[in-house]
């Protein structure tokens, strides 16, 4: 056994030794070491220890403040440039030079902090609106969503499909609660075991429900007083009747107790059961700190200045707006009393009570102010009967005979006779009321109503419009002659009485007349007063813009006067002539328009535009001769006038007189020798078959007129129309050479050679057209559709993007470049092309297929009239709408813009100009002309 024993058992430890260290078995704490667990509240070994130390918990708290107190001086507190996170020196004593040196270094630091404080600011905001823009709030990523919302129709609002309901089956049908009715037999069994009560306490419906002041449930106050249950006195059987009874006696408790304390009549509906909740809802929106500042301030002018009358009322409303109506009236009744002549006030307690007690109020207003025209006029307004209102107002009138507004609401309830009578003595007690003395010239009969107008003359000789109502009366009587006179001593007597002619105010008057239907004083008026404070030299500007504005103010009658008087002045001015001629043309008649271009020619013989207006009105009225006659005289006038000529010709041939227009040209050659004579010439030979003969005269004409493109154009079609592919294009070549800045020539001969099969000449001649004409759109343009054509759509991108560097605000290549893109990136190319030409007629007319497209009809529409009416004179733009209305318009929308096409006279646009200009359609009318091109549009854009 001695051998087997360890020889270190019984011997001290070696210097340093740890028990496990070796094996890694410390750092942990056993009971032994700390002894035996002790509750927060046992006491402690020191049993005189003082108050506030004598439960083990309290001295853990006392060592954990200390610890608390202890700096932390750790190397992880530490920092190179700030030094430790806490003070150092906290715990020792804070002295006056510690405060003084704090106070100096807080300075120091916002001295500091004042020198950069613009620039830091400045470089923080910079920094939070870079932020901004780099991570938008979500609100912000969706604002151009939430203004489109307000672009959605009604229809589409009410189309947007509902959203289902994702829950479970047994979320979406909950099975509800199933209450089943108890039967008698039930409460007749239960009777014979106890008892209860079958009255209902009065106090219950005092103080609300089913319960009594005393607890109890439903037990009576006073235990032991039992009723004798639901049965019949002396029998042990049911009775249905009294519970019936009880229960009707509970329901009119319940409806009694949410009766209207303010006005005593109930707010619920009897027959559902169901409480008016508006009345609950508040009708402010602001925070209920300010209402209660307002109330504080309100209520401290009040009591400061009792007797002003905008804090009663303002006081008043406050109440009125947080929904609590009876404490306003209650404010407002006792402003009246503090401020008994302050009208407002009184007519904010009658605009606050209910009906029959605002008429009360009134009353005592008018006791208090018996001289207030608004509270007579309120009184008036609270009465429903017309009797009781006519006696407020007589009653009103007796007390203030020399109120205007009083007399007007007065005579506008009476009947026409009593009216009459009663303007008689309004006009009596108040004189100088224009108004009063016009009503009762209405109303009297001509003879009268001229006195009355004397007398208010003679009362009033300021007011221009008793001169003016005087002139209408004269001419509604047929006295015509006297208007003029009339108006002219208007201007005289007022000047004479010193007032000041204003010309703005009587061309007002002016129109006014006219839209009533006045003419001869409307055009009496504007003779009178057109010239007045006008410089000689801005005379007829000045009454252009008179005229323009009068015909916006759709005053037709005074803008013809204008004219008229503008014609008499400036006899031969051919601007004002025309200006007049086409005002005619667009509100007149056609007999006015021929007669004013009568005077027109005699005055201006030379303005062949009039001479042509005034035969083509003859002509389209379908009066041939007289058509040819005012040609004749306009020939005499104009001898040798391209012009002219070329309306004779147009005419004959127009109506089937082929010969007649041969021999004028005939004529027109040897007279008046110019390129668009040869060209008409060439044209109507070519039209009437006889290519030959137009081939020989195109030959005359470019021996004269080398230069003139449109006959080598007229050249090469005949060419190219006979067949000879060859011939044309050297027809075209000749012409390139003589006219290399012809574009419609390089398209022709670009063309032809597409046509042939030829399609890298079509592509050489087109990149030798734009070297010799830069930034030409038109040219882009055709290279562009020539490749989309040829079906290599990314050679026509490239060039639609070298196109639009070359010509960044060409119109025709952006609508091109919007039908290019795929269908979802067309409508941003449309976005940056309305941005670079906003008011290009080819971009409006793009955008509008777009929402066609897009099945956006209205939209579509609205861009339409846009584009139409931005250039009346593309007629691609009429094709496209008129197309649109045949597909989505009604009958009266299609005639409506054929009608305007018409007006409009359309001559340009390239599928326009390929029906116009079709030798086979040479005498189609504009609305043929629509219909043709309307039915070549296919809806493949």
């Amino acid at each position: 056994m001695n051998k087997k024993k360890k020889p270190f058992l019984g011997m001290p430890a070696p210097l340093g030794y740890v028990p496990g260290l070796g094996r890694g078995a410390t750092g942990f704490t056993t009971r032994s070491d700390i002894g035996p667990a002790r509750d927060a509240n046992d006491p402690v070994d020191d049993r005189h220890a003082p108050p506030g130390k004598r439960t083990v918990g309290d001295q853990m708290k006392k060592n954990q403040a200390a610890d608390d107190d202890d700096e932390d001086l750790n190397d992880t507190n530490y920092d190179e440039f700030n030094g430790y996170a806490g003070s150092l020196f906290s715990s020792g004593p804070y002295e006056k030079d510690d405060e003084e040196a704090d106070a100096i270094y807080a300075a120091l630091d916002k001295r500091m902090d004042e020198r950069r404080k613009e620039r830091r600011e400045q470089r923080e905001k910079e920094e939070i609106e870079k932020y901004r823009m780099e991570r938008p709030k979500i609100q912000q990523q969706f604002s151009d969503l939430k203004r489109k919302l307000a672009e959605v129709t009604e229809e589409e609002w009410l189309s947007i499909p509902e959203v289902g309901d994702a829950r479970n089956k047994r979320q979406r049908n909950p099975r509800y609660e199933k209450l089943t009715p108890v039967p008698d037999s039930f409460f007749a069994k239960h009777l014979q075991s106890g008892e209860s009560h079958t009255s209902v306490d009065p106090r219950q419906t005092q103080f609300g429900g089913l319960n009594t002041p005393y607890p109890g449930g439903l037990n009576t106050p006073y235990p032991g007083g039992m009723t004798p249950g639901l049965m019949t006195p002396g029998t042990g059987e049911l009775d249905m009747r009294k519970i019936g009874q009880a229960r009707n006696t509970l329901m009119d408790m319940r409806l009694s107790q949410v009766s209207d304390s303010v006005s005593g009549q109930t707010v619920v509906d009897p027959k559902g059961y169901l409480t008016d909740l508006n009345s609950m809802i508040p009708t402010h929106g602001g925070d209920i700190n300010d209402i209660k500042k307002a109330r504080l301030l309100l209520k401290s002018v009040r009591e400061t200045n009792p007797h002003h009358p905008p804090a009663w009322i303002a006081s008043a409303r406050l109440e009125e707006v947080t929904g609590k109506l009876q404490v306003a009236r209650n404010l407002i009744m006792k402003g009246t009393e503090m401020c008994p002549k302050s009208e407002d006030v009184w007519l904010e307690a009658a605009r606050l009570q209910p009906g029959d007690t605002a008429k009360a109020v009134v009353a005592q207003a008018v006791r208090h102010l018996p001289q207030s025209v608004r509270i007579y006029i309120r009184a008036a307004e609270l009465e429903t009967d017309i009797r009781a209102k006519k006696r407020v107002l007589r009653k009103a009138l007796e007390h203030v005979p020399n109120s205007v507004r009083l007399w007007k609401a007065a005579v506008e309830l009476e009947e026409p006779e009593d009216a009459r009578i009663m303007l008689s003595r309004a006009v009596e007690c108040c004189p100088t009321s224009v108004e009063l003395w016009l009503a009762l010239a209405r109303l009297e009969t001509y003879e009268n109503a001229r006195k009355v107008l004397n007398k208010a003359r003679e009362n009033i000789p300021t007011d221009r419009h008793i001169w003016t109502t005087a002139a209408k009366l004269e001419e509604a009587n047929g006295n015509t002659q006297m208007v003029e006179k009339i108006i002219e001593r208007a201007i005289t007597s007022l000047r004479a009485n010193g007032v000041e002619i204003n010309r703005e105010q009587w061309i007002q008057d002016a129109e006014e007349c006219d839209k009533a239907g006045s003419v001869a004083t409307c055009q009496a008026v504007m003779r009178a007063v057109i010239g007045i404070g006008i410089e000689e030299e801005d005379r007829k500007h000045t009454w252009m813009e008179d005229a323009d504005s009068c015909v916006a103010h759709n005053a037709l009658e005074c803008a013809r006067a204008i004219y008229a008087y503008a014609l008499q002045v400036f006899p031969s001015k051919k601007s004002v002539w025309l200006r007049a001629a086409y005002f005619e043309k667009n509100h007149g008649t056609r007999e006015s328009l021929e007669a004013l271009l009568q005077r027109a020619v005699a005055h201006c013989p030379k303005a062949e535009v009039l001479w042509l207006m005034g035969a083509k009105s003859k002509w389209l009225a379908g009066d041939v001769p007289a058509a040819r006659s005012i040609l004749a005289l306009a020939f005499q006038a104009n001898p040798n006038s391209e012009e002219i000529w070329l309306a004779a010709v147009k005419l004959e041939s127009e109506n089937n007189e082929y010969e007649r227009a041969r021999r004028l040209l005939a004529k027109a050659r040897s007279s008046a020798p110019t390129a668009r004579v040869f060209m008409k010439s060439v044209k109507l030979e070519w039209v009437l078959g006889s290519v030959g003969a137009a081939q020989e005269l195109c030959e005359e004409a470019l021996r004269h007129y080398e230069d003139f493109p449109k006959l080598w154009m007229m050249k090469g079609q005949m060419e190219e129309q006979e067949g000879l592919a060859e011939k044309a294009r050297e027809a075209y070549s000749q012409g390139l050479k003589k006219c290399p800045h012809s574009t419609p020539l390089w398209l022709l001969l670009s063309r032809l050679e597409e046509n042939i099969g030829q399609l890298t000449r079509a592509r050489a001649i087109l990149e030798k057209s734009r070297l010799k004409n830069p930034k030409n759109p038109d040219l882009w343009l055709e290279s562009v559709r020539l490749e989309y054509r040829a079906g290599l759509k990314n050679i026509a991108n490239t060039l639609m993007a070298k196109a639009l560097q070359e010509c960044p605000s060409s119109g025709v290549l952006w609508s091109e470049a919007i039908f290019l893109e795929a269908r979802p990136q067309r409508k941003t190319k449309s976005v940056d092309a309305l941005k670079k030409c906003e008011h290009d007629p080819h971009v409006l007319l793009a955008v509008a297929k777009l929402f066609w497209s897009e099945r956006k009809i209205t939209k579509a529409r609205e861009w339409f009239h846009r584009t139409v009416k931005i250039d009346s004179d593309l007629g691609d733009a009429w094709a496209f709408f008129y197309k649109f209305e045949l597909q989505h318009g009604t009958e009266e929308q299609q005639e409506e813009v054929r009608r305007r096409c018409e007006n409009a006279e359309p001559r340009h646009g390239q599928l326009w100009c390929a029906v116009s200009k079709d030798i086979a359609h040479w005498q189609k009318k504009i609305g043929d002309i629509l219909m043709l091109v309307a039915a070549g549009i296919k809806n493949t854009f």
